[in-house]
């Protein structure tokens, strides 16, 4: 029998691999991972655009209201922005912990947002109560990212867990 194919012993052999939940695991970390350095690559854009080309489109976000130089802010927010995602990109073991930083400062600069849509200020493209209207609607989906990509909203989910 030396020249007979191999027999399966009862066994049908699968198309492929289970998914497992640890293969689960891994494709959600991994998807994480990617959204973090993606963010961590936006912030970074951001703030070198800060201090350089869209210094001057920065200033519609600054609000009248608000008691500092809008320069200070603008260079401030754009220094901001680099640390964060370099902290993104470098402290991984802090991870959790910038994701609540990250989402703080998106909150924090909203009201920039809502005044470039209040003052009807033209800027970035956005050239219309519209467009203005849809990039303030963008902003909760940009805590979120940082919530999600940090893994910081599963981590305070599974704290919440533990306490109940």
């Amino acid at each position: 029998m030396a020249d007979s194919p191999v027999q399966s012993h009862g066994r049908v052999p699968t198309p492929g691999p289970i998914p497992t939940r640890a293969a689960d695991s891994r494709l959600r970390s991994a998807s994480r991972a990617a959204g973090r350095l993606v963010l961590a690559g936006f912030l970074i854009l951001a703030g070198v655009s800060h201090l350089g080309w869209a210094r001057e489109a920065f200033r519609a976000q600054v609000p009248a209201w608000l008691p500092l130089d809008v320069d200070f802010v603008i260079v401030a927010s754009g220094l901001v922005e680099i640390g964060l995602g370099l902290g993104l990109l470098l402290l991984t073991r802090r991870r959790v912990a910038l994701g609540w930083i990250v989402a703080a400062f998106f909150v924090a600069v909203f009201p920039g947002n809502v005044s470039q849509f209040a003052t009807g200020t033209d800027s970035f493209g956005l050239n219309s109560d519209v467009s203005r209207g849809i990039r303030l609607l963008f902003q909760p989906l940009l805590v979120l990212w940082a919530l999600w990509s940090t893994g910081a909203w599963r981590a305070w989910r599974e704290s919440r867990r533990r306490v109940k």
